[in-house]
């Protein structure tokens, strides 16, 4: 049997790490990844997929990742069902992270004061790769 689940998308929202009662880190975050053909409007939708990592890659998740930041995702799909508080089903589907792979640099905050960045760290745009 195959359960493997690979991603590259951006998170719509910072992590949320927690601990569980055994003392492991878990990090929840979602990631919104464009569907491969345009819509009648020609814009391409997104689907926004929940995620989580445990132990020290939930860590690191937490530590280092923001909204926006782009991200690999792989690991594998879990359908899991609990009971709410108000006694109705629920039923989760999410990625449970194997790896998570960082694929932009975090942006540096500028503060108005210190001005435009150095020449030497920007990037143009019309790069030939």
């Amino acid at each position: 049997m195959l359960n493997q689940v690979t991603l590259i998308g951006r998170l719509t929202r910072d992590p949320e790490v927690r601990y569980a009662q055994n003392g492991k880190a878990v990090a929840g975050f979602s990631v919104a990844v464009d569907r491969p053909v345009a819509n009648a409007d020609g814009k391409r939708d997104a689907d926004f997929i929940d995620c989580v990592a445990w132990d020290k890659l939930g860590e690191t998740v937490g530590n280092h990742l923001t909204k926006g930041r782009l991200v690999a995702v792989e690991g594998r799909l879990q359908i899991r069902s609990y009971e709410a508080q108000d006694g109705t089903k629920r039923r989760v589907t999410e990625v449970v992270c194997r790896n998570v792979q960082f694929l932009d640099a975090p942006k540096k905050a500028q503060s108005s004061e210190s001005g435009p960045a150095p020449a030497d760290e920007e990037l143009p745009d019309d790069l030939p790769f």
